[in-house]
């Protein structure tokens, strides 16, 4: 083990904060948040700075065929594999200023601490910026780093489509950010990832950062009920074939489900369409999203097991055609432990009030985490509140969790005398 690094040495706190107002300046939205969704004209020009900002750093910046980037720093050794840091510079339409670009800028924000000290590390170091992270725009969500660790296919990738029919491929190439390198081809010796929380534990607890050792694991289910479209006014009660009523009873199917496995379960209808939508109509169609996430593979797969059969048991009971698909989902994660001992070691270090916590929301990491030892650090946020405009952060909270980062990841990275 490296000995430990001076704690008097911290990142530069108004640099790192400067860099996020200066981030948070490209696609900026209505209410004082982000809308920089990802393959937009915004998305380049945020992909822009950040290589420029590497550039000037003295890093390398290459992309790979999903246009993800990476921003290395040479090591002293050549044959070593690289340390890598960072998260996602995309953002939901009603997006906040640091979910995702906090954990890329203060992997550079590291990188120009250790030019600035002339700290030379035997591995190299990598700033890395997913593509689409947030699955907003193309689902689904983690989608580079799902191709990177071999969860989809290159090719599946890019042909997903957007609401307006533009297909992925298409829209990497028209902003310039297809990349020679071969997906998932780098190797890492370890992947670290500073988040913002997106939940209130921290913050109620006092804490400066959480460790992650877990990450939920999830299901989403489509569902697509079919009755019949009649009046609202002249069709008789018991005569409906309603499938807004059984979206409802869905709805609140999970809801109890959830709160039958607390404290580690939730569950949601999220997204969610009536056909036709009109006001004297008896829906006929619904179509909607189910949301299960728990921390153990099984319970979460009990929970599908029950969402799946209590509704068909709604669907006959009403009389609807039903079908059930699933969208999206990955396994509970657990991150590697000698990667959470240095971000432990590195709270221990600076005096930080820190605590274990299960993310419970969807990251790189959970992907990366198959194919290279990784770990999150997470800061608080105000009222753990994230996508959404509102979300806050505070200085301290950004560079306390980046003064973590900067001691694990050159743990693993090995400081040269």
């Amino acid at each position: 083990m490296a000995e430990p690094l001076n704690t008097n040495i911290r990142v530069n706190t108004e640099r790192l904060w400067d860099s996020l107002m200066q981030m948070a300046a490209i696609g900026p939205g209505v209410a004082g948040g982000n809308n920089r969704q990802t393959l937009t004209d915004d998305d380049a020009k945020g992909r822009e700075l950040f290589k420029s900002w590497c550039e000037q750093a003295g890093c390398t910046v290459g992309v790979d065929q999903i246009g993800t980037q990476f921003a290395d720093r040479p090591g002293t050794d050549p044959t070593a594999l690289p340390v890598c840091i960072g998260s996602h510079l995309d953002t939901q339409p009603t997006g906040g200023k640091y979910d995702g670009v906090l954990g890329v800028l203060a992997g550079l924000e590291i990188v120009r601490l250790l030019n600035d000290l002339n700290i030379k590390t035997r591995r190299p170091i990598s700033v890395v910026n997913w593509t689409n992270e947030e699955g907003c725009r193309f689902a689904p969500p983690m989608l580079a780093s799902g191709v990177f660790a071999g969860m989809y296919t290159l090719d599946w990738a890019l042909d997903r489509q957007d609401a307006a029919g533009c297909r992925f491929g298409d829209e990497l190439e028209r902003i310039g950010f297809v990349g020679e390198e071969t997906v998932g081809a780098r190797k890492m010796h370890a992947f670290y990832e500073l988040h913002i929380e997106q939940g209130p534990v921290l913050e109620a607890a006092g804490a400066d950062v959480g460790v992650v050792t877990h990450g939920q694991g999830l299901r989403w289910l489509e569902f697509t009920l079919e009755g019949r479209e009649s009046h609202t006014g002249s069709t008789p009660m018991p005569m409906r074939l309603n499938a807004g009523l059984g979206m409802a009873r869905v709805t609140l199917l999970v809801d109890e489900i959830a709160r039958a496995n607390a404290p580690d379960a939730v569950g949601a209808v999220g997204h969610c369409d009536v056909f036709p939508n009109s006001r004297n109509i008896i829906p006929g169609k619904s179509v909607f999203t189910v949301d299960i996430r728990h921390r153990e593979l099984s319970v979460l797969t009990d929970m599908e097991s029950q969402v799946r059969e209590g509704a068909q048991s709604i669907a006959e009971e009403i009389g609807l055609n039903i079908s059930i698909e699933q969208v999206g989902g990955y396994d509970p994660v657990a991150f590697d432990a000698g990667c959470i001992d240095n971000v432990r070691r590195a709270a221990d270090q600076l005096g930080l009030r820190h605590r274990d916590i299960v993310s419970g929301a969807g990251h790189d990491a959970c992907w990366v985490n198959r194919v290279a030892p990784t770990c999150m650090v997470m800061c608080p946020c105000v009222d753990g509140l994230s996508h959404n405009e509102a979300e806050e952060i505070t200085p301290a909270w950004a560079s306390a969790g980046a003064d973590v980062l900067l001691r694990a990841a050159l743990e693993s990275a090995e400081i040269v005398d």
